[in-house]
C-alpha cells in the first residue's frame, strides 16, 4: 500500500510539472493621443481596444491548433502627424500583427504608408478624412464613416432646417478640421448658402478673439467649427462673450461628453455637431457595452471607444478566417469579414471603408448631445 500511495504521489509530481498547453502570444498595437489635450478621446478608444482583448482572452481564442493569448502595445502619438510616423514605425519594428489607430486623420494618413510597406493591417476606430483610403493602399481600414458624409449631412441641415443663409467656417488646419471645413463650404454653395468667412487657427490655440472679431462683422447666421473639443470649449465661450448671436455648427471632434464639462455655462439649444456614426445609446449594443466599460474602467464613454472595441474585433474575426495570426495571410481576409458588432455591421469596402458609415446629428439639450437626426 505504502508503495502505491508513493507511486501515485510521484505521478501527482509529475503532473504538476508538465509544461502548460502551447500558446501564441500575438501583439496588437494602439495608436492615438494619451497625453496632450485630447488624450481623453485617445484613451477612450485604447480602453475599447483593450477591453476587446480581454473579451478575446477570456473566451479563448484557437487558431491553426494553438490557444492565442492577446496583448496590447500602445503607443502614443500625441495627435501630432510628425510622432505618428515615428510612432507607426516603432510599431512595424516590434512585430505586431494588427493596429487600431490612430484617432486623428492628421496621424492616420502619414502613418498609413509605412503600416502598408510593413504589410501590417491597420483599422481606424475615427479617423474621418476621405483621404485616408483613398491613397490606393491595400491594409488601410476604417470602421467610421467619412467626412464627405459629415459635411454633406450637416449643410442639408444648416440650409433645410435651421435656414442659415450665411455661415462663416473657421478649422484648425488639420487634415481633419480643414477637410470637414472643406467639405461643408463645398456643400453649402450647392445648397446656396454663402461662406462669408473662412478662418484658420491651429489645434493649440486657445484664444480666438481677433478672428471671432473679424467674423462679427460679417453678421453671419451660423459659425462652423472643424476641430477637437479642446479648441471648441474656448471658442464657444468666447463667441458668447464677443456677443454674437449665432449658430455654433461642430463636426464630431466636438461632438464628445468633455465638451460638455468644458464649455459648459456657454452651451445651449443654439449648438450643433455632427457624429459620424451612432451615439453609443443607439448602437445595436451600445447599452450592453457602455455597462461594462463603465464597470471595467470607471469611465464614461467619450466617442468612438464601440468602434475601436469593433476594429480589434475585426482583426481578430480576418486571423480566424485566415486560421493564421500572420498580417499576410489574414490580410485578404479583411475583404471577407462581416461582423456584428457593438456598432452595427461591419464590413469593408474595395477601398477599405466600412460599406455600412452613418451620420448622427446632435443638438444640445438638457445637459446632454441629444439626437436630431
Amino acid at each position: 500500500m505504502k508503495r502505491i500511495v508513493m507511486l501515485l504521489a510521484g505521478l501527482g509530481a509529475l503532473g504538476a510539472a508538465l509544461p502548460a498547453a502551447p500558446q501564441t502570444v500575438v501583439k496588437i498595437a494602439f495608436a492615438g493621443p494619451l497625453t496632450g489635450p485630447i488624450a481623453h478621446v485617445g484613451k477612450d478608444e485604447e480602453y475599447g481596444t483593450r477591453l476587446a482583448l480581454d473579451d478575446a482572452n477570456a473566451k479563448g481564442v484557437t487558431i491553426a491548433g494553438q490557444k492565442v493569448r492577446f496583448e496590447l502595445m500602445s503607443e502614443d502619438d500625441q495627435g501630432d502627424p510628425r510622432q505618428a510616423t515615428v510612432v507607426a514605425q516603432r510599431i512595424a519594428d516590434a512585430g505586431v500583427k494588427g493596429v487600431v489607430g490612430h484617432v486623428t486623420s492628421g496621424a492616420a494618413i502619414p502613418a498609413a504608408s509605412i503600416y502598408e510597406q510593413a504589410g501590417i493591417p491597420a483599422i481606424t476606430p475615427s479617423a474621418t478624412s476621405p483621404k485616408l483610403t483613398q491613397q490606393g493602399f491595400k491594409a488601410i481600414f476604417r470602421v467610421i464613416a467619412n467626412d464627405n458624409q459629415q459635411g454633406e449631412a450637416m449643410a442639408k441641415y444648416t440650409a433645410n432646417v435651421l435656414k442659415a443663409r450665411t455661415v462663416a467656417i473657421i478649422d484648425d488646419r488639420t487634415a481633419y478640421g480643414q477637410g470637414l471645413g472643406d467639405t461643408l463650404a463645398d456643400n453649402l454653395k450647392k445648397l446656396g448658402v454663402q461662406v462669408v468667412a473662412r478662418e484658420y487657427t491651429t489645434d493649440k490655440a486657445v484664444d480666438f478673439t481677433a478672428l471671432l472679431t473679424r467674423i462679427k462683422s460679417k453678421q453671419p447666421d451660423a459659425i462652423f467649427y472643424g476641430g477637437m473639443d479642446a479648441q471648441g470649449a474656448p471658442m464657444l465661450k468666447q463667441i458668447k462673450q464677443l456677443g454674437l448671436n449665432v449658430k455654433f455648427l461642430a463636426g464630431d471632434g466636438v461632438c464628445t461628453s468633455e465638451m460638455l464639462k468644458l464649455a459648459a455655462p456657454a452651451l445651449g439649444p443654439q449648438v450643433y455637431c455632427t457624429q459620424a456614426g451612432l451615439p453609443v445609446d443607439k448602437m445595436p449594443g451600445g447599452a450592453e457595452f457602455k455597462a461594462r466599460f463603465k464597470q471595467r474602467f470607471n469611465a464614461e464613454v467619450q466617442l468612438y471607444a464601440p468602434y475601436a472595441y469593433d476594429a480589434t474585433n475585426a482583426l481578430i474575426e480576418a486571423m480566424k478566417l485566415a486560421n493564421s495570426v500572420e498580417p499576410a495571410k489574414y490580410l485578404p481576409q479583411l475583404q471577407k469579414v462581416s461582423l456584428k458588432g457593438v456598432t452595427g455591421t461591419v464590413a469593408f469596402d474595395a477601398k477599405g471603408d466600412n460599406r455600412n458609415g452613418g451620420i448622427t446629428l446632435n443638438q444640445f439639450g438638457d445637459g446632454k448631445w441629444q439626437v436630431l437626426n
